[in-house]
Formats: structure tokens, C-alpha cells, sequence
């Protein structure tokens, strides 16, 4: 696959100085922004390349996918574990550097995994149900441990290794390890991605990658990348024709939601020897011939690779790629030491500015996540601004979602009133857009669901909703292919909780006093004090006691001389509550 096609020597990463150059490119201030519609791979071996231009494109990126790991198998441990690509590669330039420019950018990070077993290896450990429990294991100790958005896998050894007799054994267990892991992170909140190369509908003739089971892995993944390329590789020919990536796509989108759908987009070319007349030097001989493997190029690299040898790029409607053809001569020496020369005819094929625009109308046509870049960094600049010329016609509308709370300050069980107006830029109001009422107390490490709502015909929202405790309010709605997320500010909302008290009007001189109550919420260990008022000071009457799982309390007193005595009752306060006290209230002593 593409994936193995320019691993020979790691790039070392210049600087850190590189990633910030590239955080602090010119901002475009475009009245549109466009709709984020690409999606890519930082290889550990070019990240001189590729990641500044993930950064410097972040206008157009919600996510990158970092290729810097892959699954291996201890055979002493008998364990799966996740090997580290990216630090041998890169050793003067820590992974928190790359990590931290991503994120300063805005970007979410769901690095690739690769399969790094042997032949059937991975087959096998995803058969027995504990060893494919120990591959989500470790998958998800390498989320937690890098705090990741999510997950990318990226296992080929299925389709290109391990053999399609294979595949109908493979397959279920496949299925298995997806579900299984989909769980997992999805507990904490995070994504899975699957890529894998074209699979097609299976009444066709024209199956594809099958052990990849599409259908089966739908509901259990947030984002499938097709690998549309590599169409030819031992023959001449395009790498990723247009008509066979949009049959993959089309299948795709029958089968799942098309915003979980992304069309995989080359960054290489390859570069045949059709035919060689004469005789080739011994150090090329194996390979400068009809049928040797083809070479590969980068897209920035084509139009100079054409122009060193006199040929002329032409567009390919039928396949919407770039094609041309050279001849190269070959001169030097025998393996006998004699003087000899060849001469290639060469066929090159690549995608260019062009092509990436012509897969990105796709995500127009069926509303699809998006398109994928293998890799960011080789392709050409125009190219990266054919995709935004794309993505600007299709920017969503940019949603403003202002609101507002009646009260800061309200008694347990009490509602607040949330209104709130939904417009685009125009100023429009936009009816019929579902909202969500979210909450987020102190402690709280997500926005919880307190309420729905729809926005009417004016663009308004009006709820009423009750908060259980003080908490931060905001209403925020999702976005849409027509619109983008709304988000509203935040605002505070102090809950006062309630404190019901119960004591006698009168009491005999001497006799012992006993007040009751209940704090609501009702919780256990509140700390519930009586006090007196003592000229213009209040101070306390007896010990506090603690209130019980019920949150009830019982305070008991001696008995006092005649008299009428002002008392009130407090509740502590603590993380989540604010001190509340009763009203006053006097018992006669007679």
C-alpha cells in the first residue's frame, strides 16, 4: 500500500521553532470560512513536512491522524503491545512538542495504529476473545496515556499479508475487536476510526477488501477512511480512478451515515518502465525493466520530474488524473566492467490540484465527512487551495446563539427560565433547530443534558429548568451540513438549597427543647448548627450534628429559664452549597 511507500530514512524534526513559524502564519480572514472537509496523515518519518502543513491549513483540518504507532507481539510476554514509531525517529524533539502545536491549532488528534505482526499473528490474537481483549487494552493505555481524541486502525496485514482465504474466518473476529473497543472508548468519550482499503456492494461482481465487513463495523465506528488508492500498483495505470472511488463511496453512504464517510486522496504518483531497448548498467539492471516494480514521486515533485525530461503532463477525463510518458536513458557499466547504455520508456500517473478538487465534490454530492490526504506535505500547493476553493463553496452557515437567564440566584426545586435566539450571519433567524440546555457543576468534567428545545419561527427559545445545585448554564445546538454548532456563553447559576425547620412554639420552663428539620436536597453530612441570638450577635446553642442519609436532622437542648428566645438554624457550607439559614423564630420559655 501507499502507507509503505517512503519509509526508508526518518526525517528529523528541525526545531520546535518549525511548529511555531507555522502557528503564527498570516490568519486568512475570509468573510466564508470554509467547511472543515480534509482530514490526514503525519507520518513519524516526514513531520518536517507534514506537520507544518497540517498547521498552516488548520482553516480547512478538524482532525489529523498522526502515523506514529504500530500493534507488535511480545512472544516471551505473550502480549500485544503498541510499539512507539515516532520517538526513534525523532529523538531531539520530544512528542509533547508536535502533540502541543496540534492542539494550539485547534486540531483533534486520532493517531493511526498499523499492523506490525506477522503473517495471520493479528488474525489469530482477535480470535481468542482474551488476547483481542488485551489489544483493546492496549489501544486504550495508549488514549489514556496521551489524553487522544480517538483512535485510527489501520490493519492491512488482513487484506495484503495474511491472504483472502483468510477473510471469511477473519472477519467476524474483526467485527468483534471493533465492537469491543467502540465500547470502550466511547465510555470515555472518545472516536474511532477505521481505514481500509475499497470494499464494494457484495450483490456486485466486484467485492473488494470484504474482510473489512462494513456493514457489520457501521454502528460501532464514528469515522471509516477509504483508502482510494493504489488502483494500479503492478501495472501501469491510474492510481485512484474516479468512477471506481465514487462506486466505493457510493456503497459506503447505502450502508452508514455519509458524514462518517471520507475518500482517501493520494499525495504520489508512480512511474512505470514499459519497455527498455538496449542493454542496462549492472546497478540498474533489476529494475529498469518492463514490469519492475514502479517508482513513486510526490505530487510537488511531478511537474519537475515532467520538465527534466521533456514531457507534458496531460488530464485524463475518464480517470480525472494526470498522466505523461518520457524516455530515460541509462549509461555506465556491465557487471563485466564494459561501457553499456539503455533506454526506459516511462509512463507516469498522479493526481494533481485538479483530481484532489474532483474527489472533493464528492463530499458535496453525498454530504460524506470528507477527504483524507495520504500524506499532509506532498502535495502540491495548489492542490491544498483546490480543496478550499471546494470547501468555501459548501461553508456552512455561521451560526450566533446568544442567550440569556432570568435569575443568577434560586432555591432548590425553583426553575430558572433560559431564552435563547438562534441567527446566522445575515442576522436571519433560524427556525427549527433542535438546542440542548447543558449543565457543569464544579467537579464536573463534562456538560451534562439538563433539557431539549426547539427554536420557533422568531429563532427564540424559552425553557423553564430546574438545576439541582449551583452549576454553569450554556445552550448549544449541533452542526448540521446547512450550519455550523452553536455555543452560547456560560452562565452561573447559585442554587440555595432548602432548610425546613420544625420546633415547639412554647416549652415549660427547664424541660428539654427538640428541633427538627430537613435540608433538601437531602443529603448526609451536612453540618446543621442551632443558634441563639445573644444581644445583636447570633451564637451557637449547643454542638452541630449531622444531618442523615435522608438529610433530616434532630438537635436537643436543656432546658432554659422562662423567657421568649430568638433561635435560627444554619447549614454549613461546603464545595457545592452556600451557607443557608432559617428565618428567625422564637420559643416561649414559660
Amino acid at each position: 500500500m501507499a502507507k509503505n511507500l517512503f519509509r526508508s530514512t526518518a526525517l528529523v524534526i528541525a526545531t520546535l521553532s518549525l511548529f511555531a513559524t507555522a502557528l503564527t502564519a498570516p490568519a486568512r480572514a475570509d468573510d466564508n470560512p470554509p467547511r472543515k472537509i480534509l482530514t490526514g496523515w503525519i507520518p513519524y518519518y516526514s513531520m518536517k513536512t507534514a506537520l507544518p502543513d497540517a498547521l498552516n491549513n488548520a482553516d480547512l483540518v478538524r482532525e489529523v491522524m498522526p502515523f506514529w504507532y504500530t500493534l507488535k507481539f511480545d512472544g516471551k510476554a505473550k502480549a500485544p503491545y503498541v510499539a512507539d514509531l515516532y520517538a526513534p525517529a525523532n529523538p531531539s524533539v520530544p512528542i509533547s512538542e508536535p502533540l502541543t502545536a496540534m492542539r494550539n491549532a485547534g486540531l483533534s488528534i486520532i493517531p493511526t495504529i498499523t499492523d506490525g505482526t506477522s503473517k495471520l499473528v493479528l488474525a489469530g490474537l482477535l480470535k481468542n476473545p482474551t488476547s483481542r481483549t488485551q489489544v483493546v487494552n492496549a489501544i486504550m493505555n495508549l488514549v489514556r496515556t496521551n489524553n487522544y481524541d480517538g483512535i485510527d486502525l489501520d490493519f492491512e496485514g488482513f487484506a495484503f499479508v495474511d491472504g483472502n482465504s483468510t477473510w471469511a474466518g477473519t472477519a467476524p473476529s474483526w467485527v468483534a475487536l471493533v465492537k469491543e473497543l467502540s465500547a470502550a472508548l466511547r465510555a470515555e468519550k472518545k472516536l474511532l476510526s477505521v481505514s481500509t482499503p475499497y470494499v464494494l456492494n457484495p450483490t456486485g461482481a466486484q467485492k473488494g477488501y470484504f474482510v473489512y465487513a462494513w456493514a457489520a463495523i457501521a454502528p460501532y465506528i464514528d469515522k471509516l477512511r477509504i483508502m482510494t488508492y493504489d488502483y494500479s500498483v503492478s501495472k501501469v495505470g491510474p492510481i485512484g480512478p474516479i468512477t471506481w472511488t465514487e462506486r466505493t463511496v457510493q456503497y459506503a453512504v447505502s450502508i452508514m451515515p455519509a458524514s462518517k464517510v471520507y475518500v482517501g486522496v493520494p499525495g504520489y504518483g508512480r512511474d512505470w518502465v514499459t519497455a527498455v531497448t538496449g542493454v542496462c548498467p549492472a546497478n540498474v539492471i533489476n529494475t529498469v525493466k518492463a514490469g519492475a516494480k514502479a517508482a513513486t514521486f510526490v505530487m510537488r515533485d511531478a511537474a519537475a520530474l515532467a520538465a527534466t525530461y521533456g514531457a507534458v503532463p496531460t488530464y485524463n477525463e475518464q480517470f480525472g488524473e494526470m498522466t505523461f510518458s518520457y524516455q530515460k536513458v541509462y549509461n555506465g557499466t556491465t557487471a563485466t566492467g564494459l561501457s553499456t547504455s539503455c533506454t526506459a520508456s516511462r509512463t507516469a500517473w498522479y493526481q494533481d490540484a485538479r483530481s484532489w478538487a474532483l474527489r472533493a465534490d464528492l463530499v458535496t454530492k453525498y454530504r460524506i465527512g470528507g477527504i483524507t490526504a495520504w500524506t499532509f506535505g506532498m502535495e502540491e500547493p495548489f492542490a491544498m487551495e483546490a480543496i478550499r476553493t471546494v470547501a468555501k463553496s459548501v461553508a456552512p452557515d455561521q451560526v450566533t446563539l446568544t442567550a440569556a437567564i432570568d435569575k443568577n440566584v434560586v432555591d432548590y426545586g425553583n426553575p430558572i427560565t433560559v431564552n435563547a435566539l438562534i441567527t446566522i450571519k445575515d442576522k436571519s433567524a433560524v427556525a427549527g433547530v433542535p438546542v440542548r440546555i447543558e449543565g457543569k457543576s464544579q467537579g464536573d468534567s463534562t456538560w451534562r443534558l439538563l433539557a431539549t428545545a426547539t427554536s420557533g419561527i422568531d429563532g427564540k427559545i424559552e425553557k423553564a429548568v430546574i438545576v439541582g445545585k449551583s452549576t454553569a448554564i450554556r445552550v448549544a445546538s449541533d452542526a448540521t451540513w446547512e450550519r455550523t454548532e452553536g455555543l452560547s456563553p456560560e452562565f452561573p447559576v447559585s442554587v440555595n438549597r432548602l432548610l425546613v425547620v420544625s420546633a415547639p412554639a412554647t416549652v415549660k420552663s427547664a424541660a428539654p427543647i427538640t428541633i427538627t428539620g430537613n435540608i433538601r436536597p437531602r443529603l448526609a453530612g451536612s453540618s446543621v448548627t442551632l443558634e441563639r441570638l445573644v444581644g445583636k450577635e447570633w451564637k451557637a446553642a449547643g454542638t452541630a450534628v449531622l444531618t442523615d442519609a435522608q438529610g433530616n436532622f434532630t438537635i436537643s437542648l436543656s432546658g432554659y429559664p422562662r423567657g421568649v428566645i430568638p433561635f435560627r438554624v444554619t447549614v454549613a457550607a461546603d464545595s457545592l452549597w452556600n451557607v443557608v439559614s432559617s428565618p428567625t423564630f422564637n420559643i416561649i420559655i414559660r
